[in-house]
């Protein structure tokens, strides 16, 4: 049975553009990682915060001009998402487009990189602009810093599945 090391992603909110960055190591290559962003399936058992009951996609078509829309579930609550894959290249590269549809005026762009390293592992960079530093602020604020540290924790334990 493989094990994993424990990580946190590291997350850089950028005070001069209105960025964020997440770094994450994984004990798995890219090839499997990219996988997990990119199958519906997956995605939905690893995607935010502990503290959902269930994740679902809508629609996914997880290509170079395809869209994609999944609902996350707390309690009575629903929280749905939306966007547009810009560009994706296997097991390296995803360029999309992220809305909260409760917010539907905030738009963020995203560019998720994956390098491999050596030993089976990998390395995720994200980055992710949006319009204004209100709207970037208030994207932290929602718990995004414990939904992606929360998330990253569900999918290492599907990667040693």
């Amino acid at each position: 049975m493989a094990t994993t090391t424990n990580r946190e992603a590291e997350i850089t909110i950028d005070d001069k553009t209105p960025s964020i960055k997440i770094v994450r190591e994984f004990d798995a290559p890219a090839s499997a990682v990219f996988r997990a962003h990119t199958d519906p399936e997956l995605f939905a058992q690893w995607v935010g915060p502990d503290s959902l009951d269930s994740s679902r996609v809508d629609r996914w078509d997880c290509r170079t001009g395809g869209e994609w829309r999944y609902v996350s579930t707390r309690g009575d609550e629903e929280h749905w998402f939306r966007g547009c894959f810009h560009e994706v290249r296997p097991d390296e590269l995803i360029v999309q487009t992220f809305t909260y549809e409760a917010m539907a005026d905030d738009v963020s762009l995203g560019r998720l990189v994956l390098e491999d390293l050596p030993g089976g592992r990998c390395r995720l960079t994200a980055t992710s602009f949006v319009d204004s530093f209100e709207a970037r602020d208030a994207f932290v604020a929602s718990g995004m810093e414990a939904g992606v540290r929360e998330g990253y924790r569900k999918l290492d334990a599907l990667l040693v599945q």
